[in-house]
């Protein structure tokens, strides 16, 4: 190879035109991980490009299906409860954090039932008691019922699973 002259790939960051950088940046920040459009934004302004230059390509990505903040939430709100237990509560401040509008965050929240709520507390704090069972019924209940805080669940579901559990296990039932 002594004849060929080394060449670097090129970079967006290498591109003259901003608007041609700034589409090389969103594609590449899109590839790594689904984003909303307020996470995009921030990190395309994060990496100096020019506002209105970031506002177009979110609204052209959002018309060619690029970006589709509805769809986003709904599967955010739909994994973090089933795969990791979270009450509605903690999947909102997620979705907020992450920085969805209200009206697609409420309806990614509408999936997630009173009852898929309750169901899940219940089996989170059964597998919990479970594996405490070496230990004495108040640790139990005070661990069972921070665990399912931490998840975002409310206090008075927290306490209704760990009365349960209680109850099952000195009536001897399995959990």
């Amino acid at each position: 190879m002594a004849g060929r002259p080394r060449t670097r790939a090129k970079r967006a960051d290498d591109t003259t035109d901003p608007a041609e950088r700034a589409r090389e940046i969103a594609l590449r920040l899109l590839d790594h991980s689904p984003r909303s459009s307020a996470q995009l934004r921030a990190g395309l302004l994060q990496r100096e490009v020019d506002p209105d230059t970031a506002d177009l390509i979110i609204e052209r990505y959002t018309e060619v299906g690029l970006l589709d903040d509805a769809a986003l939430a709904a599967t955010i709100a739909r994994t973090r409860h089933r795969e990791r237990g979270l009450s509605r509560r903690a999947v909102a401040d997620e979705l907020r954090r992450k920085g969805f509008d209200a009206e697609d965050a409420e309806a990614a929240l509408e999936q997630i039932s009173t009852d898929d709520e309750r169901e899940a507390a219940r089996e989170l704090g059964e597998q919990r008691w479970r594996r405490l069972s070496s230990h004495d019924s108040r640790t139990r209940s005070r661990r069972v019922a921070s665990m399912l805080a931490r998840k975002g669940y409310s206090p008075s579901l927290a306490f209704e699973v760990v009365r349960e559990l209680e109850r099952a296990d000195n009536d001897g039932e399995s959990v």
